[in-house]
């Protein structure tokens, strides 16, 4: 008995390590595809684009417009809130921003933009979510003061009846993130 039990000791070890490394996950298929990479622009300014943020099959999608230089914060709300063009829209391209400007106001500080909101989000018809991170990516990358990386810039969120702005900052993948102190 004491001779079986010694032979068969490691050969059950042999298999249960064989079995765990035929089913540790990896295969002879290699790389295989799981969506498309983080979107978002990560570099400064260059003066030659806008970029703006629509909602595409896989969440906010950063796209970039020509143009003689990158706009101010209301500048690229504005243009935000007119949509995506034709070419965008053939890429399956949508918003969840209404043609309402008047709810929203954008201005440049020195490394911020003050967003000023008609009303509480809490209250705005249509703006969900990803409708808000459009807006907060898209005044980030505009045009502001102080040579900021678009990560790096405070975009503070005043709404009525709050006393004091709400801080965050639109990551490099086009997601919004509250700011670290």
């Amino acid at each position: 008995m004491t001779r079986v039990r010694g032979f068969l000791t490691p050969l059950l070890l042999a298999v249960l390590t064989g079995w765990g490394a035929a089913g540790c996950g990896l295969g002879s298929t290699g790389p295989v595809p799981a969506g498309v990479p983080a979107s978002g622009f990560q570099g400064k300014r260059d003066g030659t684009s806008v970029r703006l943020y629509f909602v595409g099959r896989e969440g906010v999608q950063a796209v970039s417009r020509p143009a003689a230089t990158t706009p101010d914060p209301q500048a690229a709300l504005d243009l935000l809130v007119r949509g995506p063009d034709e070419a965008e829209r053939a890429r399956g391209l949508t918003t969840e921003v209404t043609a309402d400007e008047d709810r929203l106001a954008a201005k440049a500080a020195e490394g911020a933009v003050e967003l000023r909101l008609a009303e509480s989000v809490a209250t705005m018809q249509g703006l969900g979510g990803l409708g808000l991170t459009q807006i907060i990516c898209t005044v980030a990358n505009a045009d502001v003061p102080g040579g900021r990386r678009s990560t790096e810039v405070d975009v503070r969120v005043h709404e009525p009846g709050i006393d004091d702005p709400w801080i965050v900052r639109c990551d490099a993948a086009g997601s919004v993130v509250p700011r670290r102190s």
